[in-house]
């Protein structure tokens, strides 16, 4: 017998939508749930999205390093110049072609040793790559570290927004898994002044200008292997899936600091069972392969799997993957000659970059919703592009050295800088933010890792492609022709947006499957509207401790046996008898 808190219907009768405030409101939640175990998890699990971040600034700077150019050949007189765009596009884009297989690999891993486990093994790999980088004296030895690396990072991806979507508290699993996606800046940020630092005081002629940022990769894991062993929680929602269902609601229950049979455990548990169950009942085998043939033949599932590749495609050809990496090529176009200038302006950029994405995360993305942050961030960088873009059609000399622009010209130029910054504020609210977070939402419990692994695969193959093809794209179209086709994919993204992804913000995981059940034309537009959360963890409300507060009993077994004391206001008592006894393992 345990005291229940007094809990309240949380759906609006009449349907109005919630007011707008720079807040997201948790008064109907227990206050025990937003607690320091909970953010601890939240903060390793989001950091390692730091080791993709950190990886992408690193060799974007690093390529620019002249201890580094004269090590692996960069600018060989005897290669031409198509042989060089190659050669730098090779060792660039080398971790993102790791990455397709790492992502596979996290289809295996992320499910069959859980998420911290895989979490574990991910730094532990990633430190022997950065050894591997290190030490490196010939390009074939550094392919080979990048793209040993390039099988962590991939799992990082599947298995960071996976588990921070499991266990947030779904009124701020916004922020949450957005943690996630502002650490890729951090790390960027990091990497930048990393390789801005060993610019200015480490000699040209010493590689240690580039193995010291290199380096700090083993610092990084490191620091996220003792943090998962210390103070990391396994997802709850993992442990149901492989049949731990006693552990899962200890897990639980420490997550959200509330006792074992506290009513916000009960509903949050038997959601979790109910969606598996119904999934069992739906389809006998468990294998692989079965659930990869569902996503063909479950119409739910093909449209959820359509969302997400369609995402990874129109983020990572919009431009931005190739800002991050080519940075410094960029900002020569504007007439920073100097290398160090273009570090320091990149540095400045990581930082523009880690400000947005929190911004977003915190004010943004849990507040506005997932579609608006979208339609805002795909705007601003819209905007941005098409100003470089026709700043580099008419005044194309910029990018030369020793020109002399006019004062008008500069001007521009300053311009054509701040829109570089500007579309990297535009790509955390939208494409960054959006591309791990929905993936992490949508998919049922069942299929949620294999889908967040197929769909990183697209991602980190168009990001491969996108890396390779850069160098090639200014030179076969103009600088300014590669910025007109990464402003048409942006146009072209802003209306799928509109038509294909429905808002999710606010939504338990375990209510996506009836939204996605809808007709294809109306699950983007009016999809939320259409089918609000019914879930369970919806019906209860936190109201404080009262008098005259429901109590309820629980079997041996773990089923609900007996309400007392709750008035009309409580917990509707015969449905959930009806719908959860039996289902809830204590």
């Amino acid at each position: 017998m345990s005291l229940f808190n007094k809990f309240r219907s949380s759906t609006n009768p009449d349907g109005s939508k919630k007011q707008f405030r720079w807040r997201v409101s948790t008064s109907n939640d227990p206050p025990e749930i937003y607690n320091w175990t909970l953010y601890m998890s939240v903060l390793i699990f989001g950091i390692l999205g730091s080791a993709r971040g950190y990886d992408e600034g690193c060799i974007s700077g690093t390529k620019t390093q002249k201890s580094f150019i004269h090590q692996f050949g960069l600018k060989d007189p005897t290669k031409t110049e198509d042989e060089l765009a190659t050669l730098k596009s090779n060792i660039t884009s080398m971790v993102q072609l790791g990455s397709i297989g790492g992502s596979l690999m996290a289809i295996y891993f992320v499910d069959r040793f859980g998420r911290i486990r895989t979490l574990q093994g991910v730094c532990a790999f990633w430190v022997v790559a950065a050894i591997i980088q290190i030490t490196s004296k010939t390009v074939g030895q550094l392919y080979a570290g990048r793209l040993l690396e390039g099988f962590s990072i991939g799992q990082t991806v599947v298995c960071g927004p996976t588990y921070l979507s499991e266990v947030a508290p779904k009124s701020i699993r916004g922020l949450c898994t957005c943690i996630f996606a502002g650490t890729v800046y951090f790390g960027i940020m990091l990497a930048y002044f990393a390789n801005y630092g060993t610019a200015l005081h480490v000699s040209n002629t010493s590689n240690l200008q580039w193995i010291a940022p290199t380096s700090i990769k083993i610092v990084l894991a490191g620091l996220l292997f003792i943090g998962s062993v210390f103070f990391c929680i396994e997802s709850p929602r993992w442990l149901i899936k492989v049949g731990k269902h006693e552990q899962a609601v200890k897990n639980l229950s420490k997550i959200r600091n509330l006792p074992v049979d506290h009513p916000y455990i009960l509903s949050e548990i038997a959601d979790v069972n109910e969606q598996v169950q119904q999934l069992e009942k739906a389809s006998e085998s468990h294998s692989m392969w079965n659930i990869l043939v569902e996503f063909f033949t479950i119409k739910s599932l093909r449209y959820r799997l359509f969302l997400g590749i369609g995402i990874q495609i129109l983020g990572q050809w919009s431009g931005a993957n190739a800002i991050t990496i080519y940075a410094p090529e960029f900002f020569a176009m504007v007439g920073k000659a100097k290398s160090t200038d273009q570090l320091m302006m990149t540095a400045i950029l990581g930082v523009v970059k880690l400000t947005s994405a929190y911004l977003c995360a915190f004010f943004v993305v849990d507040f506005l919703g997932r579609r608006k942050s979208l339609y805002i961030g795909i705007t601003i960088q819209l905007v941005s592009t098409l100003y470089f873009a026709i700043y580099l059609t008419l005044v194309p000399q910029a990018a030369e050295d020793h020109v002399d622009l006019t004062l008008s010209q500069k001007a521009a130029g300053r311009g054509a800088m701040a829109m570089i910054y500007m579309s990297g504020v535009g790509w955390t609210m939208g494409w960054n933010s959006i591309q791990y977070l929905i993936n992490s939402e949508i998919f049922p419990l069942r299929s949620r890792n294999i889908a967040t692994s197929v769909i990183m695969v697209f991602h980190f193959a168009n990001q491969y492609a996108n890396s390779k093809a850069t160098p090639h794209m200014l030179l076969a179209m103009s600088n300014y022709g590669a910025f007109y086709f990464f402003f048409t994919v942006l146009a072209i993204g802003i209306s799928w947006c509109w038509f294909f992804v429905p808002e999710v913000a606010g939504r338990s995981l375990e209510s996506m499957e009836e939204l996605f059940n809808l007709p294809w034309y109306l699950i983007g537009r009016r999809g939320a509207k259409l089918c609000p959360d019914h879930t369970e963890i919806t019906r209860v409300h936190y109201h404080g401790e009262k008098e005259g507060a429901a109590r309820i009993s629980i079997s041996d077994k773990g089923e609900v046996t007996h309400f007392e004391g709750a008035d009309s206001d409580s917990i509707d008592q015969e449905s959930f008898h009806s719908k959860h006894s039996g289902d809830v393992h204590v």
